[in-house]
């Protein structure tokens, strides 16, 4: 197995490893939250570069819960066109495509908000997941990090309500399992249910508590990012690393889920160069393994990737 071996989740064949995650490209949307011109380019150049797996960047479900005014939206039906138009362009170039659905929440008032807030929030993500069907993605990535809106909910730390959404670890996860079990007729077996969350939230045993629990309730796919973190740790590094790892503390979290679930696992951040991606996927450290700002600066990044590899190791591969 290496970097460019396919891997299959339910009916969708990625053609390789590699993963474009989610990257909000605020200067090519307006502040509609419509899908313009130049996103729908960077996308084809990314998909005909050769990607195994295509995450679309976070659609707001809610008006008022973006992250930022030029975001794109998901919170009418008035945006599947150009929505549809993004899902096409993995259709042209046999690159599944999931979207990411997302909230940017209330940070640590999320214990403040009303109930019949996040009920309403509840049902905007539902008709959120029906419009991204209806857009032809091939499934769906739950924002459940960044200390977003789910990541807020996730966090012993800031969810301390005392309702049906806080006060156990059952309830803190009740948003999200209420949300599958109301969509889960989407999910056949050619639409897939990824999961964004915190492998920091905010230490890697809640994380791996939350990763374990997502694969029970159906989760297809975890990506492992960050969390709410502990408010203790100041320094950049947010949970302990053992001193021989040589990748991003973030990595770790991902790399360690990962022996705690047997659906795939998605690690990301500051995994640059070929060498780095093919150590974390040839030593079955990881599934997936997600390329941001490499993309962005090398869109045909997986090209680039199987040249390197051949240099590097006298292979060739498709």
């Amino acid at each position: 197995m290496n970097l460019f071996t396919p891997l299959n989740i339910k009916n969708k064949k990625l053609k390789n490893r590699v993963v474009l995650p989610p990257l909000v490209r605020f200067s090519m949307v307006e502040k509609d939250g419509y899908v313009t011109e130049g996103l729908l380019d960077w996308y084809r150049d990314v998909a005909e570069g050769g990607t195994g797996l295509i995450i679309v960047e976070a659609s707001c479900v809610a008006e008022d819960g973006k992250l930022r005014d030029n975001q794109i939206g998901i919170w009418s039906d008035d945006f599947i066109d150009g929505l549809s138009k993004v899902a096409d362009i993995g259709k042209q170039y046999d690159v599944p495509m999931l979207i990411q659905i997302h909230h940017a929440g209330f940070k640590d008032a999320v214990a403040t908000v009303s109930e019949e807030t996040l009920d309403k929030i509840l049902n905007q993500f539902v008709e959120a997941f029906r419009r991204a069907k209806i857009a032809g993605f091939d499934g769906i990535e739950i924002h459940g990090a960044h200390t977003y809106l789910i990541s807020q909910l996730n966090s012993r730390l800031w969810n301390v309500r005392e309702d049906k959404y806080g006060g156990t670890f059952d309830k803190r996860m009740f948003f999200t399992k209420e949300l599958i079990e109301r969509t889960r007729d989407l999910f056949d077996e050619d639409f897939i249910l990824g999961y964004r969350m915190g492998g920091n939230e905010p230490t890697l045993e809640d994380g791996i508590e939350i990763a374990k629990y997502l694969e029970k309730i159906g989760v297809d796919v975890i990506h492992v990012s960050s969390g709410v973190p502990d408010p203790e740790r100041k320094q950049l590094v947010k949970v302990d690393v053992p001193e021989d790892f040589t990748f991003d503390w973030v990595v770790y979290l991902g790399v360690e889920i990962k022996k705690h679930v047997n659906v795939p696992v998605i690690g990301v951040r500051n995994i640059k160069t070929e060498e780095q991606a093919s150590t974390l996927i040839e030593n079955e450290m990881l599934d997936l393994v997600a390329i941001g700002r490499g993309m962005i600066a090398r869109p045909n990044w997986v090209q680039f990737a199987k040249k390197e590899y051949f240099k590097r190791t006298g292979k060739k591969v498709d």
